[in-house]
């Protein structure tokens, strides 16, 4: 797996503090958000390694242990309980040298035979031990459209085409995780996995809540005293809906099914909630300023 230099992609030496860090992620993700560049490879997979760096050296224990051991970090704990067992056989084969350290020939033989290095020892055991291989991570950038009904995309993840099937309902910030989807394993290990995060986008004018939706109807004054019928879109499709006479400014009208797909549950759907604007004529004529004032004198006012 190729070396990702964290301090590199922020900008950063080995010294920066944690605030430094924080600066330096905020300033170099919004200058290559894919929302600043679409359409823009290189800023994606930039912006990718910011997140991945960011995650690492903005948290102390991580930072700690890929100062130690680079991009197998994440096996860290493997290795210091390997090397203790190590350690713990040397004890016993050499008595007498009580106290004896774990040198840094000894860890590089050890650190070369989980790699299948030439010094590797079968005696110790270590070159037999498995890792799994990195985890993965992406984000993927879609239309609120497109996750109103299951489909297939093609998505590109360190140079490597996937098709995955993205389930009608998955919601803004949710993450999904793909087995063996990640980086290769060691010694024989298994792959990784790889957790795709969705940012959505919503561009219409109907607001989501999980599997409800949202949307602000105008009606006109007439209908609102009167009340009537009116042909409203929904987020997929037209439908026909009573108004009430003597409906009010803010009132609410759910229509039951209308909303948003439930996520991995075929066939069940949330609700739309209508709230009614009511549009004030302008531009009155003399007459119809006569008509209100004498609608005005009949209801006492």
């Amino acid at each position: 797996m190729k070396f990702i230099d964290y301090y590199k992609v922020l900008g950063l030496t080995k010294s920066a503090s944690l605030n430094d860090v924080k600066k330096a992620y905020r300033k170099l993700a919004r200058k290559h958000h894919p929302d600043v560049n679409p359409n823009d490879k290189i800023s994606e997979e930039k912006f990718k390694q910011i997140n991945e760096a960011n995650e690492v050296l903005s948290d102390p224990e991580k930072r700690k242990k890929y100062d130690q051991y680079g991009k197998d970090w994440q096996h860290a704990d493997a290795f210091e309980k390997a090397k203790q067992q190590q350690s713990h056989q040397r004890s016993h084969t050499y008595q007498g040298r009580q106290g004896e350290n774990f040198s840094e020939e000894d860890f590089s033989s050890f650190f070369e035979s989980m790699f299948g290095g030439q010094r590797a020892s079968g005696r110790a055991g270590a070159g037999h031990v498995k890792f799994k291989g990195q985890d993965f991570n992406a984000s993927l950038h879609l239309d609120i459209k497109e996750v109103f009904t299951t489909h297939k995309k093609t998505i590109e993840v360190n140079h490597k085409k996937i098709r995955i099937t993205i389930p009608a309902g998955v919601e803004n910030g949710q993450i999904i995780k793909l087995k063996g989807y990640g980086g290769e394993g060691i010694n024989g290990g298994p792959k990784g996995d790889l957790y795709i995060q969705f940012v959505i986008q919503n561009n219409t004018p109907f607001k989501r809540d999980k599997n409800n939706l949202f949307k602000t109807e105008n009606i006109d004054i007439y209908t609102a005293v009167l009340g009537g019928e009116k042909t409203i879109e929904t987020f997929n499709g037209k439908v026909k809906i009573k108004i009430k006479p003597e409906t009010q400014n803010g009132t609410k009208l759910k229509l039951k099914g209308k909303g948003f797909p439930v996520y991995k549950k075929h066939g069940q759907f949330g609700d739309l909630i209508i709230t009614f604007n009511i549009e004030m004529p302008k531009h009155l004529t003399k007459r119809e300023k006569e008509l209100f004032n004498e609608l005005a004198k009949l209801r006492g006012k």
